[in-house]
């Protein structure tokens, strides 16, 4: 923190705990207390109950959970997969050619993700490729909405990379092959693991354009969040929520140390 007198630092953590309380943990701690609650009494929910944790995590509720794990997992592959190389493509090409394949990869952010969409549910509804009532469009969908996340954070990491390993590599006799693995990608892979976990917690949370593709057999969880308060049962809803971000924060965590032991590497 740039602040250097005792007071300027107080000052500081007050502001950022009086911010941070009331926009950030205080909606997630009310969702919390809901979640366990059965009816809402004045300011504060009441009935503590266990009962919606147990609907969460069976039937349907877990199968929903399963498929939003699979989409996401699936979609950060892909997206990593496919962002990297773009990535590594880009630095290759030379300024103008970066700029055109950035401004490619940021267009899918550029716009509402409902628009994105709709626009993969017109373009893959009819032969050749008919993706529409399948899961695989849902996959599709996140990882389009997803690659660009992907793209920039390794981009960025390429950019930092200092040239002289692969310069010194190179010098070395090895092929330009024995660089990209063996040098430059495990260079990158603090980047890559950051990316990828980005890539998971944005396809976990993602609603606006699954609600215009999921077939009734591949039902994320924020899908039934949604249905759940949208009929009124705030309290199921909460449930659900809470574990949607309790499994997101794990495989967060999980990625986390995974970047942390690859830093030392």
């Amino acid at each position: 923190m740039l602040v250097h007198s005792r007071t300027g630092k107080w000052t500081a953590w007050v502001t950022c705990a009086v911010l941070f309380l009331p926009l950030f943990a205080l909606p997630l701690l009310v969702i919390v207390a809901a979640s366990f609650a059965t009816h809402w009494s004045g300011a504060f929910p009441s009935g503590p109950t266990t009962a919606h944790y147990a609907a969460a995590v069976r039937g349907e509720s877990l199968q929903a959970l399963t498929t939003s794990l699979a989409t996401a997992v699936s979609a950060s592959l892909v997206a990593l997969t496919v962002g990297t190389w773009a990535a590594l493509a880009g630095a290759a090409l030379g300024r103008k050619g970066k700029r055109v394949l950035d401004a490619l990869f940021m267009l899918p952010v550029a716009v509402p993700s409902v628009v994105v969409g709709l626009a993969v549910l017109v373009a893959f509804s009819q032969p050749p490729v008919l993706l529409n009532g399948t899961r695989w469009i849902v996959i599709l969908a996140h990882t389009v909405l997803v690659t660009a996340f992907a793209h920039q954070s390794v981009s960025a990491a390429i950019q930092r990379l200092d040239p002289m390993y692969e310069q010194a590599a190179a010098s070395l006799g090895a092929r330009p092959s024995y660089v990209l693995f063996r040098v430059k990608l495990p260079l990158l892979l603090p980047s890559l693991n950051a990316a990828a976990g980005l890539c998971f917690a944005l396809s976990m949370g993602e609603l606006s354009a699954t609600m215009m593709l999921y077939p009734p057999d591949w039902t994320p969880l924020p899908v039934l969040v949604f249905t759940a308060t949208d009929r009124g049962s705030l309290f199921t809803g909460s449930a659900l929520a809470v574990v949607l971000m309790a499994a997101t924060l794990l495989a967060l965590l999980a990625v986390s140390r995974i970047r942390t032991k690859a830093s030392f590497r």
